[in-house]
């Protein structure tokens, strides 16, 4: 995996968009590896894999090692980066390499839509629609 490429800003309803080629993915031409996604945990499929509900679509994680130690709870909003891995036919899955609980902070929600629109209309150059 290339860490110098950023960790892209995504919705679950944007990844039906994202390109797949052999030097990592493209959105709206970002090249780009791993994926951030914030949203709440809505089921834990198995020990180490959940599925995030980010308001636009249903998201699958695969923890790695080090986030079994933490007590990850169904309700829980979550902050998301890692490889993401697009599948035929299934949810996109991010292989998750870095994993924050943000249910106690206020408008979590709100703010991650308002950075996401915001990164793209900075970095990214594409058009959002608001």
């Amino acid at each position: 995996m290339d860490f110098k490429l950023a960790a892209l800003k995504l919705t679950s309803g944007q990844m039906k968009d994202v390109l797949t080629s052999r030097s990592g993915m493209t959105f709206g031409g970002t090249l780009f590896q791993r994926a951030w996604v914030q949203g709440t945990l809505v089921a834990e499929i198995k020990k180490g894999y959940f599925y995030l509900d980010d308001g636009t679509g249903i998201t699958e994680l695969q923890l790695s090692n080090e986030h079994f130690l933490r007590n990850w709870k169904i309700g829980m909003y979550v902050m998301v980066v890692g490889l993401l891995v697009m599948r035929t036919g299934e949810s996109p899955l991010i292989r998750v390499h870095k994993m924050v609980d943000l249910s106690g902070s206020p408008d979590r929600e709100a703010m991650w839509y308002l950075e996401v629109i915001e990164a793209y209309k900075l970095f990214y150059d594409l058009s959002f629609e608001e």
